[in-house]
């Protein structure tokens, strides 16, 4: 029998939601040393946490994130607030000695982000994690063994692109289009999924930036409530180029404004042998390109993601072949992965932790520098 694991959350939205039915999930598909006891949750309005706790099946609520580092039966916090409200409760509870997962990107800023690195090196007993799920799609997971096992070869090229349609100028000013909440805009909400998407894939970090621009299009929004508009302080778009440490290029496109795109998450690597690409609007599919067959049989070959017998990466645990997985599946995929490690075990694929994440947070500042004096930005002088 698995032992208990008491978990709090912090963060009762989108990402609270998210999380919470892969706590309520992940028992009942995966077999894990540890099965998780959702006993508090943390939000802001008591009355909308209740309801939410309620709806999820947390045991008990409070409005105070303090409350859970007092909490001596609590095992693992997971806070899955906006980006602004990452490092203090992290940073407290990391000292309390509990172990910590946190939603993407790490900070706000470079300077949180690094203090929670700094603090999980020191939490020497606690273990953390970062929910970029995307590493958890079955075919992302594939991608990065496929590289693993040498199947690209040496990689020239990736090319990496996220691209949605909700920030029109009719939507309102939430927390994600202010800078001092979110950080950044379309760029830490989006290219931080394709940059730990490229790193995660390739194996390979991010040297230098080497040209980057960010523009905000919509300036003014709608103050939810009412009808005063408020400044929007973060960017839209966000492209830039970068070298690789193996000598590849690349190239990053993100922004909240591209009619009609959804969710189009996409991540292609050209290497001397083959090549690889995945878009999450079709999130069961990888193509996979085999260049040692040469030009009379070599093309995309579609790989259809969901074959326990093809060892497909967690699609053992889920439905028959072609009885696809969902949005929702990256999470569970994820918790079961952070079970395992909690419970001595290995991960299906690497986790990110805070360290991890905090190279892809060094990324994102690098692009935004080179934004912002217009010039190339080496990784080793961002700090």
């Amino acid at each position: 029998m698995p032992k208990p694991i008491h978990v709090g959350l912090i963060g009762t939205k989108f990402m609270g939601r998210a999380h919470s039915n892969a706590f309520s999930q992940v028992a009942h598909f995966f077999d894990l040393p540890l099965a998780p006891v959702l006993q508090i949750a943390v939000g802001r309005n008591a009355k909308e946490l209740a309801a939410f706790a309620g709806k999820w099946g947390w045991q008990q609520i409070t409005t105070r994130w303090q409350d859970l580092c007092e909490d001596d039966e609590l095992d693992l916090v997971d806070v899955a607030t906006p980006n602004d409200v990452h490092a203090e409760p992290a940073i407290a509870l990391l000292e309390a000695g509990k172990h910590v997962a946190c939603e993407k990107p790490l900070a706000g800023t470079l300077a949180d982000a690094r203090a929670m690195r700094d603090a999980a090196k020191k939490a020497k007993r606690s273990k953390t994690f970062v929910w970029y799920n995307y590493r958890r799609c079955p075919a992302v997971a594939l991608a990065h063994q496929l590289v693993k096992e040498g199947r690209i070869g040496r990689v020239y090229h990736v090319r990496a692109t996220y691209l949605q349609s909700w920030g029109g100028p009719s939507t309102p000013l939430l927390w994600r289009f202010q800078k001092e909440a979110a950080g950044s805009g379309a760029h830490g909400d989006l290219n931080a999924h394709i940059i730990d998407m490229c790193r995660f894939v390739t194996g390979e970090e991010l040297t230098e930036v080497h040209g980057a621009v960010a523009r905000t299009f919509v300036e003014e929004r709608t103050i939810p409530g009412t009808k005063k508009k408020g400044k929007s302080t973060v960017d839209d778009a966000v492209l830039f180029l970068a070298s690789l440490s193996g000598g590849g290029v690349a190239s990053f496109e993100a922004t909240r404004l591209a009619a009609p795109h959804q969710n189009a998450n996409s991540l292609e690597v050209n290497g001397e042998k083959g090549s690889l690409r995945f878009d999450f609007e079709d999130m069961n599919l990888l193509r996979f390109h085999d260049a040692t067959r040469g030009p009379r049989e070599g093309g995309w070959t579609r790989i259809m993601c969901t074959s326990a017998a093809g060892k497909h990466p967690y699609a053992g645990q889920w439905w028959p072949d072609a009885h696809v997985l969902g949005y929702e599946h990256g999470f569970v995929n994820m918790l079961a992965d952070v079970l395992r490690v909690l419970g001595g075990e290995k991960p299906e694929v690497p986790l990110p932790d805070f360290e991890d994440a905090y190279q892809t947070q060094r990324v994102l500042e690098a692009a935004l520098l080179s934004a912002k004096e217009r010039c190339a930005i080496k990784l080793s002088a961002v700090k």
